[in-house]
């Protein structure tokens, strides 16, 4: 099983990274718009849509993404969006705090949309509107994936102390701070790499990392919601496409906005 998710992870990465920093920012914008659709088909699963109306679940997203990509760069809704994403994933650790509940299926519903189509509107944006858009934008990518790397080995090999056990029994804090360690090396040398201030993109990627967690969480509270394991199956030893980018659809907003407030890069 450990050999499948190492082989597909690497496969993942691969392509992502050479698609990221060698392609321009419409193909990045779209072939990611594929991939999140995906994941859009399995949220949708979530929230127990079938036939007709899964279907319609993810035309109607479809249709947005469209519409953000026509009209939200040359409107400016980076900020809205941002502020849109952010407040969800406020309202998505309020939900952490709380539970266990029964999470009505039409939230799961909303929540997909608002949770999903931001981050790849403000990736895409990254890539293409700020300067060294592809080395930030697979900055976020190294942080998210370095996070889940020293959470996974590190929680495996000296975790005690249950993070959220009523969510997700296998996570530590002893996993999330092996997490956030890497973290801190991986955004250092992300930073020297592009020349930026150090200091204040090091503090932008932990908190980055920590809303990744978030993400994670927040999918794993829905996919009990309806008893499932997986999102799906379309990465072995990974399971789906949502299991997969749950945390990252969590951190973008946090990253961009912080990357903004910043000033970094200037």
């Amino acid at each position: 099983m450990l050999r499948t998710r190492v082989i597909t992870a690497l496969v993942l990465a691969s392509v992502t990274t050479t698609v990221v920093l060698f392609s321009p920012t419409w193909v990045v914008g779209w072939i990611i718009g594929i991939f999140w659709l995906g994941g859009t088909w399995e949220w949708a699963g979530l929230a127990r849509l079938k036939g007709s109306a899964r279907l319609g679940y993810l035309t109607v997203s479809g249709g947005l993404m469209l519409s953000m990509a026509y009209w939200g760069m040359e409107q400016n809704w980076v900020f809205p969006i941002t502020v849109i994403a952010i407040t969800w994933w406020g309202l998505a650790l309020c939900i952490l705090v709380v539970y266990p509940f029964r999470i009505p299926l039409m939230l799961v519903g909303i929540a997909g949309p608002v949770a999903l189509l931001p981050a790849w509107f403000l990736l895409t944006y990254l890539h293409g509107n700020l300067p060294q858009g592809p080395g930030l934008t697979m900055g976020i990518l190294l942080i998210v994936w370095a996070a889940d790397v020293g959470a996974y080995f590190v929680g495996s090999s000296w975790g005690r102390v249950k993070l959220a056990p009523r969510v997700s029994p296998a996570k530590t804090w002893e996993g999330l701070i092996g997490g956030l360690l890497l973290v801190v090396v991986i955004s250092y040398t992300s930073s020297r790499f592009l020349e930026i201030p150090s200091g204040s993109f090091i503090a932008i990627s932990i908190v980055a990392a920590v809303s990744s967690v978030i993400g994670d969480l927040t999918v794993s509270i829905f996919k009990r919601n309806v008893s499932m394991k997986d999102s799906g199956r379309f990465l072995p030893g990974h399971g789906g496409i949502l299991d997969r980018i749950d945390s990252l659809v969590a951190a973008i907003p946090i990253f961009t906005l912080g990357l903004i407030v910043a000033g970094v890069p200037s």
